[in-house]
Parts: C-alpha cells; sequence; structure tokens
C-alpha cells in the first residue's frame, strides 16, 4: 500500500525567504542607519497579497525609536507620529526589526531573488516613509513588480528629491494643502475626517467607498488620481483637519 508524504515539499517557484533586504544604508532625511525590507506574505485584507515594503531603523528597535522621536529617521515630520499613525509600531514593525537582527532577511540579489516579485504587486511603504531611502533604489524595487502603491510625507523636507512625485503620492492633511501640492503637479492622498467633504479633484478610497484591495485598486501610484480617505487606526479621534494647514515648500 502507498502512503502519503510525511516530509511536505515546497512547490517549485514559491518564495525561499520570508523576505529580503532590499536596500541598507543612511537615511536621507537624517543619516541614521535605515533599511528597506521586503516581505513576501501579508494577511492585511485592505492591501491584498501585495509585497511590503518597510522602512526602519536597524539601530534602534521601533517601539523605542518611536518613543524617543527618534523614528524622524523614517518618518520625517510627518503629523501622524503626534498619535493619529494608524501602524501599531509593536506589531508587524517590531517583528520586522526583530526578524533583520535574527538575520532572517538575505540581502536581495536580481539574479537569485528577482523571480520572486515577478507578476506582484509592491506597497513601497507598509511602514515608513519611502522618501527616507534614495530614490534610485525605490524606483529600482517598484519596477521589479507589476505595480505599486507608495506615500511620501516628505515632500516639504529640505531633502526631499522630487522624482518621488512620479512615484508616490503626496501625503495631504487638508484640502488646502491638497490644493497646493496638486498645483505644484502632485497627486496627493488626503486623510480626512468622517463627512468631510471631497475636492473635485479626488475620488475616496476605494477600499472604504467600495471595498475593493489595493491590489485591485492602482490608483495611488503617484500619477494616476487624487485620493481622499476617512482617517483610521485606534487613535484616529487624535486628527483634526482644521488645525493641519501646513507651509508647502517644493
Amino acid at each position: 500500500m502507498r502512503h502519503l508524504s510525511v516530509k511536505k515539499t515546497a512547490p517549485a517557484g514559491l518564495p525561499r525567504s520570508r523576505g529580503y533586504i532590499m536596500w541598507a544604508g543612511p537615511s536621507a532625511l537624517d543619516g541614521s542607519p535605515i533599511a528597506f525590507i521586503a516581505t513576501m506574505s501579508t494577511s492585511n485584507g485592505k492591501t491584498g497579497d501585495m509585497v511590503q515594503g518597510w522602512i526602519i531603523r536597524t539601530d534602534i528597535n521601533p517601539v523605542e525609536a518611536v518613543k524617543t522621536g527618534q523614528d524622524a529617521a523614517i518618518c520625517g515630520a510627518c503629523v501622524h507620529r503626534n498619535g493619529t499613525c494608524y501602524v501599531n509600531v509593536a506589531q508587524a514593525p517590531n517583528a520586522v526589526y526583530k526578524a533583520y537582527h535574527r538575520g532572517i532577511y538575505p540581502i536581495f540579489n536580481l539574479e537569485q531573488h528577482g523571480h520572486h516579485f515577478a507578476a506582484r504587486k509592491i506597497r513601497l511603504g507598509a511602514y515608513g516613509d519611502p522618501a527616507a531611502v534614495p530614490f534610485e533604489a525605490v524606483a529600482s524595487i517598484a519596477l521589479l513588480g507589476i505595480g505599486h502603491t507608495g506615500y511620501t510625507h516628505q515632500a516639504a523636507h529640505k531633502s526631499f528629491d522630487k522624482r518621488f512625485l512620479s512615484l508616490c503620492m503626496v501625503s495631504a492633511d487638508s484640502p488646502k494643502q491638497a490644493a497646493k501640492y496638486q498645483a505644484l503637479g502632485a497627486k496627493t492622498f488626503r486623510v480626512a475626517m468622517a463627512g468631510d467633504g471631497l475636492m473635485d479633484s479626488e475620488v475616496e478610497c476605494l477600499a472604504d467607498s467600495q471595498g475593493i484591495q489595493c491590489i485591485d485598486c492602482g490608483l495611488c501610484d503617484g500619477v494616476k488620481q487624487s485620493v481622499a480617505i476617512t482617517v483610521h487606526g485606534a487613535r484616529a479621534s487624535n486628527f483634526k483637519t482644521a488645525t493641519l494647514i501646513g507651509v508647502v515648500q517644493i
């Protein structure tokens, strides 16, 4: 009698790693040591099964970085660092940081690992701002797949590389701020309060309005369409649109 095998063999072609170190070096925002880690699977129901990009400090745990303000290396002066960020850094970012220091992730090699990104869509910033990484590195990562999403809060940073306007949505936190960025040619992703009006140039995030996953939507690639979304996350009540006007300098 034949029996089912006890030792299972993974199908050929599946990722041999949970993720890869795509780039590591000094932050473009303040020079601190950071890395871009791509993880190959996710349970995120909003994005769908996209490759997830994590920008983390490599010298300090993300929980401690937030407590001490050293997360500025990867988040700059993003207003959501003050209590409205939807990311719980004690969970996924912390797990990625620990895995990085355990040596779980090999350094990405195009010939050896590039095929694992084929026919995949890539989320450039599951945590951290892509503009903390050199543009060339982020652009090369985006080109590995068949589509991407990306967001940056760094358009007013003195070191901001304007080429990111062709790759990422510019995050805005008020209609006035969004209008200023759009006038400069950017596509914006505006966080708003429930019941706020949409600008004529915007559509509501399709995940919120129609339940469409990011992997199937594709609007947030920096070139297609300006989008608005209702603030969400455990600390959403801390967000107040009227107080977030800001000064735009590009």
